[in-house]
């Protein structure tokens, strides 16, 4: 009776080890596979057809959704040429965004839909018919959303086409180009 009792004990704890060894390696699976939960980016698209650095960070939340931070060097009201002879931008723009996309564990790639808030500090300068040099206060907030995909290759590399279009709060800007401002991209991205 006495090694019965014994051996129950000795059972009883084996038991238990393989139960807490088999939870540790899941649990050591589970990290191994963790997501990627940042991403770095650049908007190659008007870097190379417009001269602007446009660079940005994600974290993401979950695999669904992110919040991001964009910087904006040399920037310019949407598309707008500065080829004319006195015109300049001389602005810079920082953005914060959510960022939602629609994916699942099987597949990261995705479409994704992203409203965000901007602001804009600098000016424009144009030459009137005179020739006397005018400028443009570019300071100002705006509200936007923006939409777009990206290919996630191997949970690092992401890349993809995006559009934006914001509601710009200026009176001198609205007076001299629009309220509403369009911008697209192509970004690429490493997430780590």
């Amino acid at each position: 009776m006495f090694s019965v009792k014994n051996n129950y004990k000795h059972m009883k704890k084996a038991v238990l080890l393989v139960g807490v060894m088999v939870m540790a390696l899941t649990v050591k699976a589970q990290v191994q596979h963790q997501l990627p939960k940042n991403e770095v980016k650049l908007n190659i698209f008007n870097t190379i057809l417009i001269g602007s650095l446009e660079l940005g960070y994600e974290h993401f939340i979950d695999q669904n959704q992110s919040l991001g931070v964009e910087v904006m060097f040399f920037d310019r009201f949407s598309y707008y040429s500065t080829t004319a002879e006195g015109r300049s931008f001389d602005a810079s723009s920082a953005v914060i965004s959510y960022n939602y996309y629609f994916v699942s564990d099987m597949d990261p790639s995705g479409f994704y839909l992203s409203p965000f808030l901007k602001y804009r500090g600098g000016t424009f300068e144009e030459l009137d018919e005179s020739g006397q040099r005018m400028e443009t206060n570019m300071n100002s907030f705006m509200i936007g959303i923006g939409a777009g995909y990206k290919w996630v290759h191997n949970e690092k590399f992401a890349v993809g086409p995006y559009v934006n279009i914001a509601r710009g709060f200026n009176n001198d800007v609205t007076d001299r180009f629009s309220a509403v401002e369009f911008n697209a991209g192509f970004s690429i991205g490493f997430r780590f």
